[in-house]
């Protein structure tokens, strides 16, 4: 039996945060009924699309069911307090106020359903004097510190290729507290609110950067520290050919089998922080091509790999063998493809591979929850 099996979600968010949230409960056993405007999810209209929705909705919203209602309308406002009503769980992403302004807020619902865990996702949480400033992923990492620590050659910030503050930073976090939440209700009996801030949470990840600012060792530079390029040994190196290889042999057994690999042993007792080391171990990367260095690293443990496209990475033996790909989701346009991976253990999951993006249902739902 699935963990989450009888638990009973409404999804009042949209686009990627909320919606992978819920996708994680569905993938774990929960009934997710996810409510969206009469026009549907913005995303529903992304491209590329398989039918009339978008790929990337149906890959976040797989396994759940849909329904259309104008929350701003009495008759269909009263529709989604009945699915709260019966519910465990509802997210919602919309800028704070906007809910208890549609009498949907977690005090309003709270009093009906006392048991009601209410997850509450937005950019910088329901207080504090950036809580209603409209913002999206890269505007979050502009301003927690983060994009500053990359840095491309001639030292402007990278954009990351990872929506990293809406899925580290609101996603995960929120799926840790609902179920911490259930648990504490098991205990109490009631549910609570969730203030789950995209913004504040990405600070967990630069706690090596937050301890050195703090005990007066320097604040990091984008370049100049042991995981921002600022060493040889966690780095990434082109190769003769114009590919790369990421290295990333930090501990000292690691960069011994590095430098030996490489020709270079005499550098093995260098911390590589020298610059001088680290132009050397450059040069000497650039002599081969991507495939010599692979084989020569094959069965070494040195750490250090080939910096592969995504469509090599999708056909590697190894994620294949582990089943990564093997659950589907069916498109609305009748396309079947992989669905997207998810850090919920196979152990949780339905056993029914393929499952369905929801169609958009108009009107009173006729379902139950």
């Amino acid at each position: 039996m699935q963990p989450l099996r009888g638990v009973k979600v409404v999804d009042l968010s949209t686009l990627l945060p909320g919606p992978l949230c819920t996708l994680l409960l569905a993938e774990a056993g929960a009934d997710v009924i996810k409510i969206e405007r009469p026009a549907g999810d913005e995303m529903r209209g992304y491209e590329p699309k398989s039918g009339p929705d978008s790929v990337n909705f149906g890959l976040l919203n797989r396994g759940k069911k849909s329904v259309a209602l104008d929350l701003k309308n009495a008759t269909d406002r009263e529709a989604a307090l009945a699915l709260i009503d019966e519910a465990d769980i509802v997210v919602e992403q919309f800028r704070p106020g906007v809910m208890s302004r549609l009498g949907l807020g977690y005090d309003e619902v709270a009093a009906r359903n006392p048991r009601l865990v209410y997850c509450s996702i937005t950019g910088y949480g329901q207080t504090g004097p950036k809580s209603s400033t409209a913002a999206h992923d890269l505007n979050y990492l502009a301003e927690t510190g983060m994009l500053a620590l990359s840095a491309d050659s001639n030292g402007a910030p990278v954009l990351p290729p990872a929506l990293i503050a809406d899925i580290a930073g609101g996603t995960y976090p929120a799926i840790m507290n609902i179920l911490l939440a259930l648990r504490q209700r098991d205990q109490t009996g009631r549910g609570c609110h969730l203030d789950i801030s995209m913004a504040d949470n990405l600070f967990t990840f630069m706690y090596w950067a937050l301890g050195n600012g703090w005990t007066g060792n320097g604040w990091p530079t984008p370049g100049g520290e042991l995981v921002t390029g600022g060493t040889a040994r966690y780095r990434v190196y082109r190769t003769l050919d114009g590919q790369y290889l990421a290295a990333a042999p930090l501990e000292d057994k690691f960069w011994q089998n590095f430098t030996r690999v490489i020709g270079a042993p005499e550098l093995a007792s260098t911390d590589g922080l020298d610059s001088a080391v680290q132009q050397r171990v450059a040069a000497l990367i650039a002599t081969q091509s991507a495939e010599t260095w692979i084989e020569r690293f094959a069965g070494v443990d040195a750490c250090t790999v080939r910096v592969v496209g995504l469509e090599h990475a999708v056909s590697d033996p190894h994620f294949a063998q582990r089943g990564l790909f093997d659950h589907k989701v069916r498109l609305s346009g009748g396309d079947v493809i992989s669905a997207l991976p998810v850090p919920v253990a196979e152990v949780f999951r339905d056993k029914e591979k393929v499952k369905d993006a929801p169609l958009l249902v108009s009107g009173s739902p006729n379902f139950n929850i």
